[in-house]
C-alpha cells in the first residue's frame, strides 16, 4: 500500500508589530483567508491525512488549525517544535518515525525547509527538483515504501501542487 505525504507551507504571516519575535508572528487577513481553502482542496481530493506534524511556531499552528477544520480532520495535532528551526532532515526523520498504521501525513512548515524536503524526497541527493512554495501552498507525494523507515530520498512522486491563487482562480475569486 502507498503512502500519502502532504506538504504544506504555513500561510501568509503578519509583518506588522516589529516587536513580535519571528517565532511569534501571527497570520496575517490573506493568510487567514487562504488556510481554510487549502484545507477545503484536502477535503475535495478526499485527501484529510490520518495524522498532522506541524511546526509550533504561531503562524504554522493558525495555518494548522484552520486547514484541519476546514478539511474536518479529527485527530490529534502533534506540534514539533524542532520544525521551526528544522531541514529536510529533520522533517524526513518525523516521516520515518511513523508507526506504520498511518497510511497519510500532513507537514506543516516554513521556506526553504518545505521546498527542500519536496526536492529530497522527489529528486534524491544528486538530483535537485526546484520549487517554488509560495505560503500556504500545499503538495501531495506519494510513495510506495510498506514501512515509514524504508523512505528514503527520491523515492517520492509529486502527484499534485495547489497554490491559493490557483484556488482562487478556479472559484472565481482570482
Amino acid at each position: 500500500m502507498s503512502k500519502t505525504i502532504l506538504i504544506l507551507r504555513h500561510a501568509k504571516s503578519d509583518w506588522g508589530d516589529a516587536s513580535l519575535v519571528d517565532f511569534d508572528r501571527p497570520l496575517n487577513k490573506r493568510g487567514k483567508k487562504d488556510a481554510p481553502k487549502m484545507g477545503q482542496v484536502l477535503s475535495s481530493f478526499d485527501c484529510v491525512p490520518d495524522i498532522i506534524l506541524a511546526s509550533s511556531a504561531k503562524r504554522a499552528t493558525q495555518t494548522t488549525k484552520l486547514v484541519a477544520k476546514a478539511c474536518g480532520y479529527k485527530g490529534d495535532i502533534s506540534w514539533q517544535h524542532t520544525f521551526y528551526h528544522g531541514t529536510s532532515d529533520t522533517l524526513i526523520t518525523a516521516l520515518r518515525d511513523l508507526s506504520n498504521e498511518i497510511n497519510s501525513v500532513m507537514l506543516v512548515g516554513h521556506n526553504p525547509t518545505m521546498e527542500e524536503t519536496v526536492s529530497s524526497l522527489c529528486g534524491g541527493n544528486d538530483i535537485a527538483v526546484p520549487l517554488r512554495f509560495p505560503t500556504a501552498g500545499l503538495v501531495c507525494l506519494t510513495t510506495d515504501v510498506y514501512s515509514w523507515n524504508r523512505l528514503a530520498k527520491g523515492n517520492c512522486i509529486l502527484q499534485w501542487f495547489v497554490i491559493p491563487k490557483l484556488v482562487n482562480a478556479l472559484i472565481g475569486l482570482g
